[in-house]
């Protein structure tokens, strides 16, 4: 995986928060109801984990709350293959 470095002033991290915690409200709950539409669940899982990573690095009140992790997309397939 490779690591990108980003520097922000809080008040541009505090607008992108908001823009994402928007798309993926979006992704979840509007989307949804398109024909046609392919939800990935573990795509909105880790985009929800990253918008309350952005909001604790501001300090925002909302990140507060316990971050739950994000299980790997493969892992019962490879909990299978170690048993």
């Amino acid at each position: 995986m490779t690591m990108i470095t980003l520097k922000f002033t809080a008040t541009e991290l505090q607008i992108l928060t908001g823009l994402a915690a928007d798309q993926l409200f979006r992704k979840e709950f509007i989307d949804s109801r398109v024909p046609g539409f392919r939800s990935d669940a573990g795509e909105l899982a880790v985009g929800k984990q990253l918008v309350q990573r952005m909001r604790l690095a501001v300090g925002s009140p909302a990140a507060r709350r316990e971050i739950p992790p994000v299980p790997a997309p493969n892992a019962r397939a490879a909990g299978r293959q170690t048993s």
